[in-house]
């Protein structure tokens, strides 16, 4: 491979896709290197021609990465009434316009996009519409939720879910450390004060790991919606105040082009 390691076609094949069944769509080198592991990226290119796939299995492996890649950095979901996928154009809204439906009807079609039923009442409210039961479920485990107790920490009865303050993705917590990376934004927090992990560290030096300066944050009632066209990698604009600083290019440039890097279709 690229990076120096060995591997016969099998293997190779095999661990590609162990690692999009987990959910990944780059494909990594899982070679140990003094107790380390590489880790370095291999191109699908390189692992289509070093695999030798056959044309189902390339077309297996290049619908699950496109798939995958776009769950990250794409937030679409199905029109209620012609099915199509649709991303919504203004994030502090749950009331979007299907452009397909209102070209074929000739009228506006709207639908909530929590519930995703036709949009029924009036205005443009954050996080609910008029239709009976329109509620997020993820509010609900958020509510719900058991506590625990932080290891290794002063921090006692902390809800064991949380939703990252960035990109609003639910995680349980599992770690003995209180500070957690999110898996889909990257972004480290706390998962006491729900600070962005720099933040937290500053402000209680020397005591990161067994309490925070600031108290135990409660159980979450909202929800942070992600905007994935803010200033990068950990760098995203959240409607939480939380954003990180950055002098890399925008971040729907920077992924579109690791996309295509990383899941070319040829």
């Amino acid at each position: 491979m690229s990076c120096g390691h060995a591997v016969d076609q099998g293997s190779l094949t095999a661990w590609c896709r162990s690692l999009m069944d987990q959910g990944y769509f780059k494909l990594c080198c899982p070679a140990d290197v003094n107790g380390e592991k590489c880790g370095a990226q291999w191109s699908y290119p390189e692992v289509r021609r070093c695999a030798v796939l056959s044309n189902e299995e390339q077309h297996q492996f290049e619908q699950k990465l496109a798939l995958l890649a776009a769950r990250l950095y794409c937030d679409f979901k199905e029109c209620p009434r012609c099915k199509s996928l649709v991303e919504r154009k203004e994030l502090s809204t749950v009331r979007v316009l299907c452009t397909i439906c209102t070209s074929t009807l000739g009228a506006g079609y709207e639908f909530c996009w929590q519930c995703l039923q036709s949009w029924k009442g009036t205005g443009t409210p954050p996080d609910h519409c008029a239709n009976v039961g329109c509620q997020d479920p993820n509010l609900e485990v958020l509510a719900s939720c058991a506590t625990k107790d932080l290891p290794g920490s002063e921090i006692l009865a902390c809800p064991s879910i949380r939703a990252c303050p960035t990109c609003g993705l639910l995680i349980e917590h599992k770690e003995k450390c209180k500070y957690v990376m999110c898996s889909r934004c990257h972004v480290e927090f706390c998962f006491a004060c729900l600070e962005l992990a720099q933040a937290c560290q500053a402000t209680r030096a020397g005591a990161w790991f067994k309490c925070c300066a600031k108290p135990l944050a409660p159980r979450q009632t909202h929800i942070p919606v992600w905007s994935r066209t803010g200033g990068g990698y950990g760098g995203d604009e959240v409607n939480t105040g939380h954003r990180v600083q950055s002098h890399i290019p925008p971040l729907r440039e920077v992924r579109m082009r690791e996309a295509e890097q990383t899941c070319m279709i040829i």
